[in-house]
């Protein structure tokens, strides 16, 4: 669905998917899904873009991707089970068995990144266990979404893994091959390209990021959708002696403590928990008219994936 893009004026906060004052409310959107549950880790959690009025304080694409697929659908629900900083196995261990007790017919599966960024995890032997993974989740019916990972080949220090990311995101295309998932490539979207697609970390998606994510899954699964690919401000120009002063500022402020937070990861029953674990009705921001529920136990503001 092709839409106009729109700039936010100088001083007005950016919340990509809130209708603003004056415009019509946006009309239903049509599919076949009725039950939608994430899977995966802080990208999935929405980790980059705060939102107070959303369970556990965060919003995120797959809850902007909800809003939409729950527009005028009162039996649509859903459920996100994603945790921030979990490895695959993890991931599966905790999450994929009660994604299959929910039943769901539509089913986003994201992981990975973190073995492959701390733990020099091998992209081969972790396709292997997603491949066990989805075709599990494939075997019920339901829709399968799979995310190849972004290119961060221009962020310092995450550049050195560029070569297992791709990788690994080769090894996701033959995984949807196989059992028909839907793919949303991630290393082929220019836009995320953009630093300001990013949040000050560099590691997860700003707001502005997670919505131009939400638009590359809806257009992945084609729906017709609502949102708007949006075109923020110009991002200043620093020559090159600022950006390198900003990359060391950034990798010690961000990345170390990040780093050392994965190599002492914390037992299992110190993990933070799901911030939707029931499904239930989307109750998202971008609608007119509807009012988020009451905040459920979620992630700790201030920490990262």
């Amino acid at each position: 669905m092709t839409a106009e893009k729109q700039e936010y004026p100088a001083g007005e906060r950016a919340e990509p998917g809130l209708t603003r004052p004056g415009e019509q409310p946006p009309a239903a959107v049509q599919h076949q899904w009725h039950r939608f549950v994430a899977l995966g880790d802080s990208y999935t959690e929405g980790m980059g873009d705060p939102e107070p009025r959303s369970p556990g304080g965060l919003r995120g694409w797959a809850d902007r991707v909800a809003e939409e697929l729950g527009s005028g659908r009162p039996d649509f629900t859903y459920a996100n089970l994603a945790v921030r900083g979990m490895l695959l196995q993890q991931i599966l261990d905790r999450q994929l068995a009660p994604a299959l007790t929910l039943a769901s017919d539509l089913v986003a599966m994201s992981g990975g990144g973190n073995d492959i960024i701390f733990r020099r995890g091998d992209p081969d032997k972790l396709a292997e266990i997603m491949d066990q993974a989805v075709g599990r989740l494939a075997d019920t019916g339901a829709t399968v979404l799979l995310f190849a990972g972004p290119d961060w080949g221009t962020t310092p220090l995450l550049g050195q893994v560029r070569g297992r990311v791709a990788v690994y995101n080769e090894n996701l295309h033959t995984i949807a091959a196989l059992h028909k998932a839907t793919m949303v490539d991630l290393w082929c979207l220019p836009e995320l390209q953009d630093v300001r697609m990013w949040d000050r970390d560099r590691l997860h998606l700003s707001p502005l990021g997670h919505h131009t994510v939400a638009v590359a899954t809806l257009e992945a699964l084609g729906v017709n959708h609502t949102l708007k690919p949006l075109m923020p401000r110009p991002a200043p120009v620093h020559g090159w002696t600022q950006a390198r002063a900003e990359d060391l500022i950034w990798a010690g402020q961000y990345f170390l403590p990040w780093v050392l937070r994965r190599l002492h990861p914390r037992p299992a029953d110190e993990l933070l928990a799901a911030k939707r674990p029931e499904p239930g009705p989307v109750l998202g921001l971008g609608r007119p008219g509807q009012r988020p529920g009451p905040p459920v136990q979620g992630p700790a503001q201030g920490e990262v994936a």
